[in-house]
């Protein structure tokens, strides 16, 4: 999920820190109440958009007062517009929270009084400036176009085409509607979403993260190229609980890209592996991000059914990652760190084994409970084993940062999502989000391929403007019912959508976790964002694959279909590894020339066709063939010997 750390960090002072505080305390408490329906006082629980109105109010006031107008005055304390501002979010939404009922009853979302539809004309704005402070300009153009599409949609042409609303009426949808601001994006974060934040600060506060780390080296560090394995491991077990690209490319690699530079990676490589594991983390079950939250509702669906969806293909992308960082270091003879500074298997555990018993407590309770309280009851077991662990509570300063921690990150969802909402609301208030499903299914011609290239690029270039969030959101409202008229699984075809919009963090031009991991590694932005490009080939292909094949998302019922798929999709991406780093495994280095007739093979391995697996097998025998005779001529006498040393 994303986090604060993706753009601004902390800058209140002390004022500012108390206001953050105390607004985090009552949200936080507001939201367990509610989650939990404990009665408090005749007021909780609340009616559903009062409690969401009420969520806005505080966590949009914070949003102002952690968020910096300019990135330059991120160390800044909080200006007098920020506190003006913040005020002013806790006034609209304490209005809209307070009269819930009478909107409800009265349908102020269609006609709205005078006082109503001013509040929600500046709730409006409010909503679209902390999504500038939060997504940054171009994110902020995006939505204030579609924002403002229900004023002009009467002059758009064919399915563009839509019923215009004046300001007001605009406004009040917005504000007022369900559809909207308080839609399914922010209505998952408030429900489902807060929990895991929850058990995500407590366990990093307890020294999760450190121990993910450690049990990387305990696993990975004493073997070829350790260094870049233990970085994959360590971030996809970080990335899967934090659910952010940024956060975890800053959090892990410092570390691990020291390591992998010091082993003999070279800076460019390095930053490239980091890139790409922490990326992947956000697609690795259990927790994933917020966008698998908003999904679950999208496609009405339990939420253990997209982790389970996403168990293999998030696998496949982490074992094409182990696999390219092993060839690179067999081909390039780097060996295994030193084993001194690696510390035992045994003795990572022994000291950090209630980290482990709080993560399997959590993916057992996701089959159990409902996921809104499966992360509550994960985090007090985890409370309960640290403290018999280490005999101590946590101090009144430690709790204080973890509140101010996780008020951070709701405060950026709430931030992002309020705005990403509006474009959502607009293309229901006009219904241009069904029309344009419907031609996007006329223009692909029945032609399911083509439909897939053209989401693939509008994803691709959304991602570049738009967070995860909000380029899944907006697609998953466009493409994806398109997709499914064709006849491909729901569940695949959303998540084609959220891979496709996850490549933008390691390709060029915006490539922000290659960018960010190169100016941790020292080396250049774009070439790191190259190479991760193909490190990263595997998240541009496993979608074009499990979205055609539905055994690789464990649907369809057929155990044995299901490992042959399996089966299949493993050998097509060590072939198509092995053509990337050049070196094949009982062979050798392999020239340009069988690094493409292997690289082309696996392309036809993966194509989900009987035929086409055969004549991709064939051709990688042959690739391998050729790289075999050819060591073969050059070392006629100890050829084997000299094949295995390389």
């Amino acid at each position: 999920m994303s986090g604060p750390s993706d753009t601004a960090q902390p800058r209140p002072r002390r004022a500012a820190r108390l206001a953050v505080g105390a607004l985090g305390a009552i949200g936080l408490t507001a939201i367990v109440l509610q989650t939990f329906n404990i009665a408090l006082f005749g007021v909780f629980p609340l009616l559903s958009n009062r409690y969401y109105y009420l969520l806005i109010a505080i966590f949009l006031a914070a949003a102002f007062l952690l968020l910096p107008a300019r990135p330059a005055n991120r160390d800044a304390p909080p200006s007098v517009l920020d506190w003006g501002l913040s005020a002013s979010a806790l006034a609209a939404g304490g209005y809209l929270a307070v009269n819930a009922e009478r909107i409800l009853a009265q349908g102020w979302d269609v006609v709205a009084p005078i006082l109503p539809a001013a509040v929600s004309i500046g709730m409006v704005i409010l909503a679209l400036e902390a999504l500038r402070r939060s997504g940054g300009l171009l994110l902020l153009v995006i939505c204030s176009f579609f924002a403002a599409y229900p004023l002009f949609a009467e002059y758009m042409p064919g399915f563009l085409w839509g019923p215009s609303l004046n300001v007001t009426e605009t406004a009040a949808a917005h504000v007022m509607g369900m559809e909207s601001l308080i839609g399914i994006p922010l209505r998952v974060v408030a429900d489902t979403l807060v929990g895991f934040i929850i058990f995500g600060a407590v366990l990093n506060a307890i020294g999760g993260a450190r121990f993910f780390m450690e049990l990387s080296m305990a696993l990975m560090g004493r073997r070829r190229g350790g260094a870049a394995k233990v970085a994959i491991i360590s971030s996809a077990l970080f990335g899967s609980l934090s659910g952010s690209v940024i956060s975890n490319v800053l959090s892990t690699g410092r570390m691990t890209i020291t390591s992998m530079k010091s082993s003999g990676y070279p800076a460019r490589y390095a930053g490239a592996v980091e890139a790409c594991a922490s990326t992947g983390g956000t697609l690795m079950p259990p927790v994933m991000g917020a966008v698998a939250f908003i999904m679950a509702s999208f496609l009405d669906m339990p939420y253990t059914t997209i982790v389970v969806a996403a168990i293999v293909p998030s696998a496949l992308y982490y074992l094409a990652l182990l696999l390219q960082v092993d060839l690179f270091a067999a081909r390039n003879d780097i060996g295994a760190p030193d084993s001194q500074d690696i510390p035992g298997l045994g003795t990572v555990v022994g000291q950090g084994w209630h980290h482990l018993v709080s993560l399997i407590a959590l993916v057992v309770l996701l089959f159990l409970v409902s996921p809104a309280h499966a992360a509550y009851y994960a985090t007090a077991l985890m409370l309960l084993v640290s403290l018999m662990r280490y005999r101590q509570v946590p101090g009144l300063d430690g709790a204080q940062k973890l509140v101010e921690g996780v008020t951070r990150d709701i405060a950026y969802l709430i931030a992002t999502l309020c705005g990403i909402g509006l474009v959502v609301g607009s293309l229901a208030i006009t219904g241009v989000g069904g029309a344009f499903s419907r031609e996007l299914v006329q223009y692909g011609g029945q032609s399911t391929l083509l439909l897939l290239c053209l989401g693939a690029i509008t994803s691709f270039v959304l991602g570049m403007g738009m967070t995860v969030s909000a380029c899944y959101i907006f697609l998953a409202t466009v493409l994806a019912p398109a997709l499914v008229k064709l006849g491909l699984s729901p569940i695949g075809s959303h998540l084609f959508v959220l891979y496709w919009g996850m490549l933008s963090y390691i390709t060029p031009p915006v490539a922000l976790a290659s960018i960010t991991a190169a100016q941790i590694s020292g080396a250049n932005g774009m070439a790191t964002g190259f190479t991760s490009m193909r490190l990263g080939a595997a998240l541009f292909i496993l979608p074009f694959v499990f979205v055609y094949e539905p055994a690789l998302l464990l649907q369809g019922g057929d155990i044995m279909q299901m490992v042959l798929s399996i089966g299949t999709a493993i050998a097509a991406l060590t072939a198509l590894s092995c053509a990337l780093e050049g070196y094949f495994y009982g062979v050798g280095r392999i020239g340009p020339i069988e690094r493409l007739i292997v690289g082309f093979g696996s392309i036809g391995l993966m194509v989900p066709d009987r035929a086409f697996e055969l004549a991709g097998l064939i051709i990688i025998l042959v690739g391998v063939g050729i790289a075999w005779s050819r060591h073969r001529s050059v070392v006629p006498a100890t050829g084997w010997t000299k094949r295995r040393q390389e």
